[in-house]
């Protein structure tokens, strides 16, 4: 039988925190309220099986499982049926044993959000989703729009990352090729040109002189590093210094843009998907608020729904000209006024996807060249002090 943490207060006002089993969450709740508390939050506990495993479930995992779901349940399978074929279908050992444990929760007496819920790899989009499927018995074609969502998430998020990978890559094996040269290669070099009596060419010298630093720095170079890499580890996993950086990302140079743009797509998409799916603005706002990797975005729209608790209006909340594309908050006005705001955030999304995958093309165009000439200067520079050092000790 499922497990569920509960947070509640009891006849003094007192908070209190604690696990109970229950075939869902309304059957706790009541047990609850028969012991004369009153309900704050009831959330279903995550299966410690579901969070291990050396191959967790990926995105693509789960898209292609709903979609296997939305087809399964369009030719008349009934849910739990569908979700035992599915098991056997998952591209991952790992995703198989989640399809299951859903199924279970389900027959213990679950509904299928509460069972999705339980596991980490499903979104609180597709949570959330999948709820309003229940309700509305359009479950399958919730499916699909929930793995259309997941699908374009992903591909947004993989263009993005493509677009810095490559030069990274080249760019960490050439200073790791270059430092070999330096620490290894030069020193042999300088110690039989010593041996034979000749002096080193100034350029060489240089660049052993530059070898000579690093190796003599490199153990309190190395102590500092990862003490810096520490420091800001741990300012990122604590709250109030994770918020100041995710502030700060928006106003480093084309970087920042990128990451508005990127937030811009994540929120209009999401909110549309939500929205049309008949869900309340506010709703959906807290299921959006999640999704947003940016903690800066997120705390915005949390303040976001409680400015509209006091009736004020979701455009107002997104005036931040540092936070999402201006375009956002005018055509949000639009959609408020009109009354169509699911359908302008489409617009919304596409607009921008679109700005985002030209700007992250300009951005290959532009770092690929900058990236071969930095590591052609490099290469360049060690290899003609290597081979000046070599000529010197060949001439006579």
């Amino acid at each position: 039988m499922p497990s569920f943490a509960y947070t509640a207060r009891d006849r003094s006002g007192a908070l209190t925190r604690g696990t109970q089993e229950g075939s869902a969450s309304a059957s706790v709740i009541e047990d609850l309220r028969r012991r004369g508390l009153l309900v704050v939050e009831v959330r279903p506990v995550v299966a410690s099986q579901a969070r291990g495993g050396i191959l967790p479930p990926r995105s693509i995992d789960v898209e292609v499982g709903l979609k296997q779901l939305a087809v399964m349940l369009r030719s008349g399978l009934t849910l739990l049926q569908a979700l035992a074929v599915l098991p056997r279908q998952a591209g991952r050992a790992r995703m198989g044993q989640v399809w299951s444990q859903v199924a279970e929760r389900i027959q213990g007496g679950a509904s299928f959000a509460e069972s999705l819920a339980a596991h980490r790899c499903f979104s609180p989009l597709v949570v959330q989703l999948v709820r309003v499927g229940e309700q509305t018995g359009n479950l399958e074609r919730v499916l699909v729009r929930a793995a259309e969502a997941l699908e374009r998430r992903r591909q947004l998020r993989a263009g993005v990352l493509s677009a810095f990978l490559y030069p990274t890559i080249v760019l960490c094996m050439t200073l790791g090729v270059s430092a070999f040269l330096v620490v290894s290669v030069l020193p042999k070099i300088r110690v039989f040109l010593q041996g034979l009596g000749r002096e080193l060419p100034p350029l060489t010298q240089a660049l052993l002189d530059f070898s000579d630093l690093i190796t003599r720095y490199a153990v309190p170079g190395t102590i500092v590093g990862l003490g810096l890499i520490g420091g800001a580890v741990a300012v990122y996993l604590y709250p109030p210094g994770r918020l100041v950086l995710d502030r700060c990302l928006l106003y480093v140079p084309l970087v920042g843009r990128v990451a508005r743009l990127s937030a811009t797509v994540q929120l209009s998409r999401s909110l549309s998907h939500l929205l049309a799916s008949g869900i309340t603005l506010l709703e959906a706002l807290g299921t959006v608020e999640r999704l947003l990797g940016n903690r800066y975005l997120g705390e915005l729209l949390a303040r976001g729904r409680e400015q509209l608790l006091q009736g004020a209006a979701f455009s107002e909340q997104l005036q931040d000209t540092r936070a999402f594309m201006p375009m956002l908050p005018a055509m949000v006005a639009v959609g408020e006024t009109s009354g169509t705001l699911d359908e302008v955030l489409v617009d919304v999304a596409e607009f921008h996807e679109e700005e985002l995958e030209g700007l992250v093309k300009r951005l290959s165009i532009l770092v690929e060249p900058a990236v071969i000439v930095l590591v052609g200067g490099v290469v360049g520079f060690v290899y003609l002090a290597v081979f000046m050092a070599l000529y010197a000790g060949q001439g006579g």
